[in-house]
């Protein structure tokens, strides 16, 4: 079997330290906000497994069918020996592009989660022994240092995340991914398109109350890990779609005014009825923007591909 490696990056409290420094800051600013990154906890992100098979919710769907249909065309026009992924998680969706690469050497998932990384790991080298895999646990939102590997390198950043990324977060980070690569390599990046507004609320307010309570999670993630009071049921599920931004907000609306402590933090929030906390956006993109947008990174839009609905697209851009 071929080597697995594993390499932290984090310190072990950063995930504490982290979480902290985000509930600290985003609930006591107006309005109040917290980053989606938290409702993936074990139960989060079972549920979020249970929202990706609701017949609301499209894009993972949707992104599949590309996969499925154009791997062998993301794998030619690579060429890539290395493939690294972002946000990797079960690595699952990756193994389309996996087994389309003829000439691939080694597999680098980047994922916060080190259980995540070696359970994927572990089924992947199951499955292909001649494979290297060199995992990173590390936040790819922050300075990324990628382990040497042959070239070309294709990293891939699958399920949308980008849109979860405020304008200038997004540039930031699409800069750092055109840093670190060389003459040859590539991006492959999954983005959902502008639909109708039914459509695009549907799919984040389904009629079972999933991601209501994917939503919610968040406060019982703060709840555990920093000592505070939230209950959940005092918030309401809100999920709208702003269409200057383009994008979809959900909250959590308080149904009462409240008072919520956070004992390590040794904080006290008040909320008013009515009153919002934002916990996710997913901006939705058309083809320019995503082109102006890379090419604002110094990254050329090459292929652009969407299911046969047009409702989410991968594109391949290389280093201008």
């Amino acid at each position: 079997m071929s080597p697995f490696l594993l390499t932290r990056t984090l310190p072990a409290d950063a995930t504490d330290a982290a979480l902290r420094a985000d509930v600290l800051d985003g609930l006591t600013r107006h309005p109040k906000t917290l980053p989606p990154k938290w409702f993936y906890d074990a139960r989060g992100s079972d549920l979020f497994e249970e929202i990706t098979r609701l017949a609301e919710y499209y894009p993972t769907r949707a992104e599949r069918e590309i996969l499925v249909a154009r791997a062998g065309e993301i794998a030619e026009a690579s060429g890539a020996r290395t493939l690294i992924e972002l946000g990797s998680g079960s690595s699952e969706k990756t193994r389309h592009l996996l087994d389309a690469l003829p000439d691939l050497h080694t597999y680098v998932p980047v994922d916060v989660s080190e259980s995540a990384l070696a359970g994927a790991a572990e089924a992947l080298l199951a499955e292909r022994p001649e494979l290297d895999v060199h995992a990173l646990v590390a936040d790819f939102t922050q300075d990324l240092e990628l382990p040497e590997s042959p070239g070309p390198r294709l990293v891939v950043f699958l399920g949308g995340t980008l849109g979860n990324l405020l304008p200038e977060e997004r540039a930031e980070f699409l800069r750092s991914v055109r840093a670190r690569l060389a003459p040859g390599d590539g991006l492959l990046l999954g983005t959902d398109l502008v639909k109708d507004e039914a459509t695009l609320v549907a799919a984040y307010d389904d009629d079972a109350g999933v991601t209501a309570a994917f939503n919610k999670n968040v406060l019982t993630v703060v709840n555990r890990e920093l000592g505070a009071d939230f209950t959940p049921d005092d918030f309401g599920h809100v999920a709208l779609w702003d269409p200057d931004r383009e994008w979809i907000e959900m909250r959590l609306r308080a149904r009462r005014a409240l008072t919520v402590k956070i004992r390590e933090l040794d904080l006290v929030v008040q909320f008013e009825e009515g009153e919002e906390l934002r916990t996710e956006i997913s901006a939705k993109f058309r083809e320019e923007k995503v082109r102006d947008e890379l090419a604002a990174a110094g990254l050329r839009l090459d292929q652009w591909w969407t299911d046969t609905a047009g409702r989410f697209a991968l594109s391949l851009s290389t280093a201008d």
